[in-house]
């Protein structure tokens, strides 16, 4: 609904101003300042004063006095009346426009956008296939699925890639090393898994090219480059060897991300574009290029056109192409098969982004459909994360503990208190789960970006500090006071007597404390916030709003009884706007990934005694 009242409030602005024969391009509808208690304002008054002759107040009174509310015109059916305060225009919403918040809440799907008709290729993650993710690749991982997420809450079409580098110098050491070393000789692996199992290989491989003999790394190199050499020429069997080592290792990889409930649609190989000749076309179209160098021994495109200093280099001297030729080629590709696309990136990589950005414009690509947001890294307080070098934390310990910890917080609760509790062994580790990589997944994706994270454990895993449990606790208050209503255990409570029975919409007139109408306007606020997210690419935004949703919940909760309300009417109100927050906090948290729990600490519910909704499951 906030939507729809935003764009009544855009029209009735530019329509005051044409009768006023004031100019339209910049209508300043904002949200008001905390200190003005309308839904939306406008501050146009402060662009035209000067223009105008008169003070930002004066003209403020002269635009909404033009405003048309005429009731028998039925133009505005959310604005309720306009007044102003200084320079503000402030607009304030009607009784249906809580209605219809009310009523569109009542969808488990509430917050989906219409279909934009628009398909999106989201790449990310794209970490060498060589041993398990850290906790520093993870955070790529987490941002670029909440990504995705985003873009299909926002109507987007979308398809998650991973961008197999399976052609560069990094395979090329670890097909080397896993042939050359014997398993017995290595250490044994941490975990159970196919990438724990071969990064001993790719680890063993690095320390012998730092510490063997000249000669000894002399021969080493000589079978390296020939592995890279082979794959370049489409050699079959170099091929098959390569994928013995890589598959293996991805195969390993995925059941972390399906830990992390970020699945891919596609493994896209780099080889791909090496076996199908697209890498080459691309080099035979930027030779003929006009800022084409060969220079240093290799073929190079001069970007000095695009205030970019470093030449991109495209081909060695020895005729093999680089990453960033076969990305090019993939690049095109995408852009062939998606209207738009979107590649998550470390920060180390922006001089590569605009390199390619600005060759691709060189090869007649239109890269408007190109996005490539970038995130910091994670570090360790003691320095980065390497999976070469064995140091940082792996993404499967981070998770493990954090369940860990979420499974000692259960027990804990549980035992605080005497309950009639029912919970299982599966339940437990249901919810375990469901805290335990929540947290993670939130307090990565609730940071901005663009901001470094020093990983430290007591930090990401304090569930009195971190919000995600706080937020899915609500998420489990809600289905725990639905639960109660439909078992009607000591309620005789008939919900749909008391809706407005020509369109079976929730009576949402009676509901009229300031708690009440004040999650209603966060409720009405969320497709809003979903479609602003999705413009900038910006999850952390949909994670802010979750928390703020949920301490705006926390108050109607200790405000508004819901099962004990004065009236029936009222009762059924709330219940209705009751499940209109849970469908609205458990999209939310969809959308950053995080699992919203049905129940927290409690399995049924305890039904000795007088019942309140303070007895329902999660109830702390």
């Amino acid at each position: 609904m906030f939507r729809a009242f935003r764009s009544e409030v855009e029209h009735a602005v530019e329509s005051a101003l044409r009768t006023l024969a004031l100019p339209t391009d910049d209508l300043g509808v904002e949200t008001p300042p905390e200190n003005v208690p309308a839904t939306l304002a406008s501050s146009v008054a402060f662009r035209l004063a000067k223009s105008v002759g008169d003070s930002p107040p004066t003209v403020a009174d002269d635009i909404a006095t033009a405003i048309d509310l005429d009731p028998d015109s039925r133009t505005y059916e959310y604005i309720e009346h306009v007044d102003t305060r200084g320079p503000y225009i402030n607009f304030h919403v009607t009784d249906a426009y809580y209605t219809d918040t009310l009523a569109a809440g009542q969808d488990p799907a509430y917050g989906h956008l219409p279909d934009t008709g628009q398909s999106v290729v989201v790449e990310h993650t794209s970490a060498n296939p060589t041993g398990p993710i850290h906790v520093g690749r993870g955070r790529n991982t987490i941002f670029g699925d909440a990504v995705a997420r985003l873009l299909e809450y926002n109507g987007d079409t979308v398809d998650r890639h991973y961008y197999l580098n399976d052609a560069g110098r990094q395979v090329g050491v670890f097909t080397w090393a896993y042939e050359k070393f014997d398993s017995d000789s290595l250490p044994d692996p941490e975990r159970d898994r196919p990438d724990y199992e071969l990064v001993r290989y790719y680890r063993r491989g690095n320390e012998f090219l730092e510490n063997a003999d000249a000669d000894a790394v002399e021969s080493a190199e000589t079978e390296i480059a020939s592995i890279i050499n082979g794959l370049e020429a489409g050699d079959p069997e170099t091929y098959e060897r390569v994928h013995t080592v890589v598959d293996q290792v991805i195969e390993g990889m995925q059941r972390s991300f399906n830990r992390l409930s970020a699945p891919f649609d596609e493994f896209i190989k780099e080889t791909q574009f090496i076996r199908n000749g697209d890498a080459d076309a691309v080099v035979e179209r930027l030779k003929s290029a006009d800022c084409a160098v060969y220079q240093d021994d290799a073929w190079q495109i001069d970007l000095s056109a695009y205030d970019i200093e470093k030449n991109l280099v495209f081909l060695r001297s020895d005729g093999t192409t680089l990453y960033t030729t076969r990305d090019l080629a993939h690049h095109e590709w995408k852009f062939d098969n998606y209207d738009a696309s979107v590649t998550v990136l470390g920060e180390d990589h922006k001089l590569q982004a605009e390199q390619l950005d600005a060759t691709l414009q060189i090869l007649g690509n239109d890269t408007d459909q190109l996005r490539q947001p970038f995130y910091s890294w994670v570090n360790l307080p003691e320095g980065g994360m390497s999976t070469r070098k064995g140091t940082g934390v792996d993404l499967d310990d981070l998770l493990d503990e954090a369940i860990a910890r979420a499974r000692e917080e259960v027990h804990e609760r549980r035992g605080e208190r005497v309950r009639d509790d029912s919970l299982t062994s599966d339940d437990i580790d249901r919810i375990a789960r469901q805290v335990g990589v929540g947290a993670v997944r939130y307090d990565i994706v609730s940071k901005q970006p663009t901001k470094g994270i020093t990983f430290e454990w007591d930090r990401a895993l304090d569930f009195e500090a971190q919000s995600a449990p706080y937020i899915q606790y609500v998420h489990a208050r809600c289905c725990g006071i639905e639960a109660e209503v439909e078992s009607n255990t000591d309620l005789d409570i008939d919900i749909e007597a008391h809706t407005l029975t020509s369109e079976s919409v929730p009576d949402a007139t009676v509901l009229r404390a300031d708690a009440e109408r004040a999650l209603l306007r966060d409720i009405a606020r969320f497709p809003a916030v979903i479609e602003s997210a999705a413009a900038d690419l910006e999850p952390h935004v949909v994670a802010t709003f979750a928390r703020s949703f949920a301490e705006q919940f926390n108050t109607f909760y200790r405000e508004c009884p819901v099962l004990n309300a004065e009236t029936e009417t009222v009762t059924a109100a709330r219940v209705s706007l009751v499940r209109a927050a849970r469908h609205t906090v458990a999209n939310a948290l969809d959308i950053v990934g995080v699992e919203a729990p049905q129940s927290m600490w409690y399995g049924r519910l305890y039904t000795s005694g007088n019942i309140t909704e303070r007895d329902l499951i999660g109830w702390e």
